[in-house]
């Protein structure tokens, strides 16, 4: 059998592929919830549970708690932690505490865990590459305007892009615990845009609420020309078991695809496997009626500046070389992504 080790937000998105992959490579697992009877999220750990007898362990945790994860890491070697929200902009209605005070506070509460759990080894940060840059504008000012693991966000505010200003501040408290003692290290995981199938149909996700308006055809009338750096959920949770059990992994790895890929582009995948879904763009949306009306969707002005029609290229080439992965191609992902959502919409569980 392999190494107990740990997992915040089990149930999630990244944290319920984490844990399968994890159990069937013969860890024992123990999984943070927020409420274990909450069938709705934690059905998909449930049967998990059956799939793996004796192998997983279900520990109820909040991330503002203090104490909350003392009892889920004993015995651990490695902590993932993977529990943070991610929200889009137009869904976060108070910056500081939607997003903030849960990735800043708890990333805190989990590394006082650590620190007081002497069996952890090494702790596998979930980070994002919103802790890199703020806006999309921020880039072209980087070397050869491409995005790598060399730079930290800097622009970002509680006012102004919330979520990569929280994942900003969260990535940089655990690292300077990390150089404050000598017991345990870190590798930081810095994903793009998460997508690909889900195994819970809950849409707490900002990455799941995205596409959820491109196939509810919010955008039917066109496409608006942003993109974005994307990463297949499976890459994200072999990217973390990878930099656990590589030794020599340090620092931080993005993972994404070198090229951005456009709600456009997106469409046209999906559209050549199922053509009669009419609720995908046909066309791209040009740049004045989204600045137009950018704001009636919760849009300002400046983000609309800082990233419509905006692409760079992604340097992931220490996640190739250093933790070995393989990036599966962009329609395998999208596909299973899509047909994942339209499997939880028949059963009425979106």
């Amino acid at each position: 059998m392999g190494t107990t080790v740990a997992v915040t937000g089990g149930s999630g998105f990244v944290g319920s592929h984490l844990v399968r992959r994890l159990l069937e490579r013969g860890h024992q697992v123990h999984a943070t919830v927020r409420r274990a009877a909450d069938a709705r999220k934690v059905r998909p750990l449930w049967e998990l549970e059956e799939a793996f007898p004796g192998q997983l362990t279900l520990f109820e945790a909040d991330l503002l708690k203090k104490g909350s994860f003392d009892a889920t890491f004993r015995g651990c070697e490695t902590v993932f932690h993977v529990a943070s929200p991610f929200l889009m902009p137009e869904r976060i209605r108070d910056g500081r505490r939607d997003v903030v005070d849960p990735a800043l506070l708890g990333t805190r509460n989990v590394l006082s865990a650590v620190g007081r759990t002497a069996d952890v080894r090494t702790l596998v940060f979930t980070s994002s590459v919103g802790a890199i840059f703020g806006d999309y504008a921020d880039v072209l000012a980087m070397d050869g305007q491409v995005l790598s693991e060399r730079h930290f966000n800097t622009t970002s505010t509680v006012r102004n892009n919330p979520y990569h200003y929280a994942k900003t501040l969260a990535e940089r408290a655990a690292w300077e615990a990390e150089a404050a003692q000598d017991r345990w290290r870190m590798v930081s995981v810095n994903p793009g845009l998460i997508l690909g199938p889900s195994f819970t149909p809950a849409t707490d996700s900002g990455s799941l609420f995205l596409l959820d308006e491109l196939f509810q055809g919010y955008f039917c009338y066109g496409a608006p020309d942003f993109s974005f750096t994307t990463a297949d959920v499976r890459d994200v949770a072999d990217a973390h078991i990878a930099a656990a059990q590589n030794p020599c992994a340090e620092g931080r790895y993005i993972v994404a695809a070198e090229t951005m890929t456009s709600f456009h582009e997106m469409s046209r995948i999906i559209r050549a496997r199922h053509p009669h879904d009419l609720r995908l763009p046909r066309t791209r949306l040009p740049h004045w009626p989204v600045r137009v009306l950018g704001p009636a969707f919760g849009l300002t002005q400046d983000y609309i500046s800082k990233h419509l029609g905006i692409r760079f290229r992604v340097d992931n080439g220490r996640s190739v070389r250093e933790l070995g992965l393989s990036y599966r191609p962009l329609e395998e992902t999208l596909l299973d992504h899509y047909e994942s959502r339209r499997a939880h919409r028949r059963h009425g569980r979106v």
